[in-house]
């Protein structure tokens, strides 16, 4: 559930952006990033993209909100967590990101006089998840972290970062129950939209339905029979020979993201994490124990439990891929082309199409419809859409079907997919009748913003808020200053 929350007056609100970032993790770029020079104003202080630079640590209180002391070096902190987490902050301001650390110690100091309580498992485990992703993706060990951070070990890089993560996630909960029961009804509805004058209505973008037909390669039984036989030595190498496991991940497996780490994950029986094949056997396991090959979407495993720390579980595991031939590529780009054929020719409709023959199981039984992962639902707007997928379906007149593209599985291997248009809406002013679910949306988000604004308003001047230095002034629509 994603808000606007106003902090600071901006055009584009960047900070609403922020809210966002802090909470979710996301796939972007990771960029080395530094403070600007100290004799800036606080409120043009921006986060620079220089490389081999590190944060720079300042000293002093900034603020306190109710029994939270925020410091200076809070700031920098909370960069360094949202560098973890993948986040781009080019362009934002140190004001931006003390806004927004002052709204996270209001939910919080609120969240724990509400009793609300947090897992600290979770918190450590996500802290577990970010740091392997901040390693796997950058490539730097944990050595090169510390020195990067200014940190003197791992213990107090993790206390850090757990602090941070337990003050957004007090924050979260802390939204979570202002908005508990926030609903619209029709009515309200009807009256959100009649208050908005006709020639400033929304506009929504084209819209339509994307289907689609995957026919993958077929792995021979004699290579899935290879990768298996090859999983076993590795283990028996192991046990009765006393080679390192770590070291054969570095030689031999095919999850690239996780060798830096020797393909260590931190699994939690209470957050599900990596597949469900993968957890039930991880957490089948005893200590030092190792399993027999595991079959996933992503090919087969070995699993090593390394330790158990409560609910978590330190595994190591090597993963092998099979290779699927050339005779069967050229198999299922034929099988494909004779469906596509039968297609255009009438013979068959693209949704029976997708039942009889798809390989893809998730949009198999819906006759080949995907689902847009914004809405959960079927439509599409054409200018929200992936740029890979809308670059395959741009020149698609509605019920044409694609030629035949090409494409890689979550594992590397190829598979061939037909893709249809249909549906299609052009772009259009709001209708009530026709977009009643999108306005109902829009609605519901106008009034989740009111709640959060007015809990927001009434509990800062309940609050003992004090701001110190520069950060006074900084240009708060929030009144944190009580003028």
């Amino acid at each position: 559930m994603l808000l606007k929350i106003n902090n600071l007056k901006f055009t584009t609100s960047p900070v609403q952006v922020l809210f966002c970032l802090a909470i979710c993790l996301l796939s972007a770029g990771l960029q080395a990033q530094e403070i600007i020079e100290d004799d800036a104003p606080a409120s043009k202080k921006v986060i620079d993209t220089l490389e081999n630079t590190g944060a720079k640590k300042i000293d002093g209180v900034a603020a306190v909100v109710g029994e939270y002391v925020i410091l200076e070096s809070d700031v920098d902190d909370n960069i360094m967590q949202l560098k973890a987490q993948g986040a781009s902050l080019d362009g934002v301001t140190r004001c931006q990101l003390f806004g927004k650390l002052l709204e996270d110690k209001l939910y919080a100091h609120h969240a724990i006089q509400d009793s609300i309580i947090v897992s600290d498992a979770e918190i450590r485990s996500n802290v577990d998840y970010q740091l392997q992703q901040f390693m796997a993706q950058s490539g730097q060990s944990m050595e090169q972290l510390l020195e990067l951070y200014n940190q003197p070990n791992e213990k107090a890089f993790r206390e850090e970062m757990y602090e941070i993560n337990k003050s957004q996630k007090l924050a979260s909960e802390m939204q979570k129950k202002i908005l508990d029961g926030v609903e619209i009804t029709p009515e309200e509805t009807r009256q959100f939209f009649s208050q908005i004058p006709a020639d400033e209505r929304p506009t929504f973008g084209t819209e339509l339905k994307v289907s689609q037909i995957v026919i993958e390669p077929k792995v021979s039984e004699e290579e899935n029979e290879r990768i298996i036989n090859q999983l076993k030595q590795f283990k028996a190498d192991v046990i009765e020979n006393g080679a390192n496991f770590r070291s054969k991940v570095v030689l031999y497996s095919d999850d690239k993201a996780s060798i830096p780490q020797g393909g260590m994950y931190t699994l939690n029986r209470k957050r599900p994490r990596m597949v469900k094949e993968f957890r039930e056997v991880a957490f089948s396991l005893q200590e030092g124990e190792i399993s027999d090959p595991v079959k996933t979407d992503y090919g087969y495993h070995i699993i090593y439990l390394e330790k158990i720390r409560g609910q978590e579980y330190d595994v190591r595991h090597i993963l092998l891929i099979p290779k699927v031939s050339e005779e069967a590529i050229a198999e299922a780009r034929e099988k494909l082309t004779k469906i596509r054929q039968r297609i255009v020719d009438g013979h068959i409709s693209f949704a029976d199409a997708a039942r009889e023959f798809s390989d893809q199981k998730e949009t198999r039984s819906e006759g080949g419809l995907l689902i847009n992962p914004a809405t959960q639902d079927y439509n599409f707007e054409l200018t929200k859409i992936d740029p890979e997928l809308y670059g395959q379906i741009q020149d698609l007149e509605e019920g044409e079907v694609s030629l035949i593209q090409t494409d890689q599985d979550r594992t590397g291997n190829i598979k061939f997919k037909i893709l249809m248009v249909s549906d299609r809406v052009e772009e259009h002013v709001a209708d009530y009748s026709r977009d009643y679910l999108k306005i109902k949306e829009l609605a519901l988000n106008e009034k989740r913003i009111k709640a959060i604004e007015k809990w927001q308003n009434e509990k800062i001047m309940d609050t003992y808020i004090k701001i110190n230095g520069d950060y006074r002034d900084c240009d708060f629509s929030s009144n944190w200053l009580k003028q």
